[in-house]
């Protein structure tokens, strides 16, 4: 099987061309390993789509699927583009949580990033979620998929890794949930890092930055319709959010190297 191993800001799967085989939650676990696999957060497979230009699907490296992946979604792009499967700039993506659409921006030749129009962010009522470790106080915010942004003094000191994962877990999130620690550093710059459902701690979430704007501008920590800047452990992701929740995310794609596997 060949694969490319692409990333967002660190954010990094496997990328397939082709049909999804029925031991795709198997296969995810053991190439994802970062000491006997190739490593990565995951995997995803691209293949042609009834009702848009691509459609791809997301498999986390503990196997399970996941509905959305802002980081993956521009890489896709990039894939498509540089492969020579389109000649377009402007694709139409399917996922499990809808249709995607992504602008990409093209230097000499291929894909150095995207711009992606990630639909309508829902953000909810503050949840207290009680764990062992502590209670913390939530913002239940979907963007296709699951997040629970918690504001914090320091993301830096955040306990990411203790609590994240109670709260991935916790019986309030039945699904599990992506889980966002984010610090407000201005009114246009915040600071996040993130424990995402399945994959754990990673270097970036673009769903999870889109989330916390949109939780962030809910609160008045910072502004609608302007561009937000979101620093992730990865890198910086450029989010807006409109007064009417819709949701538009600009960061990089990059490829890191072509492989081949024996199944």
């Amino acid at each position: 099987m060949h694969f490319t191993k692409m990333h967002g800001l660190g954010n990094d799967y496997l990328y397939v061309y082709g049909e999804v085989p029925p031991d795709v939650a198997e296969l995810s676990r053991r190439l994802s390993d970062r000491h006997f696999g190739a490593g990565s957060d995951g995997m995803i497979y691209i293949s042609p789509s009834h009702i848009a230009d691509f459609r791809m699907r997301i498999f986390n490296a503990d196997g399970s699927e996941a509905m959305m992946c802002g980081n993956g979604i521009r890489c896709v792009g990039k894939y498509v583009y540089d492969r020579g499967l389109t000649q377009k700039t402007t694709l139409s993506i399917e996922t499990l949580s809808g249709v995607k659409e992504l602008q990409l921006q093209v230097v000499n030749g291929s894909v150095s990033a995207a711009a992606v129009n990630m639909g309508t962010a829902i953000v909810s009522d503050d949840l207290v979620v009680r764990t062992s470790l502590a209670d913390v106080t939530c913002t239940p915010v979907s963007v296709g998929n699951p997040h629970a942004v918690l504001f914090v003094d320091d993301a830096e000191t955040a306990l990411v890794a203790e609590l994240g994962s109670l709260i991935e877990h916790h019986p309030l999130f039945p699904g599990g949930v992506n889980v966002e620690f984010v610090q407000v550093v201005s009114n246009h710059e915040l600071r996040m890092r993130v424990w995402e459902r399945g994959s754990g701690i990673t270097m970036a979430c673009g769903t999870g930055a889109c989330a916390s704007v949109a939780a962030a501008a809910s609160k008045g920590h910072c502004a609608f319709d302007e561009a937000i800047t979101v620093h992730l452990d990865g890198g910086d992701l450029h989010i807006t959010v409109g007064r009417d929740h819709a949701v538009t995310m600009a960061g990089p794609a990059e490829t890191v190297y072509e492989g081949e596997v024996r199944l």
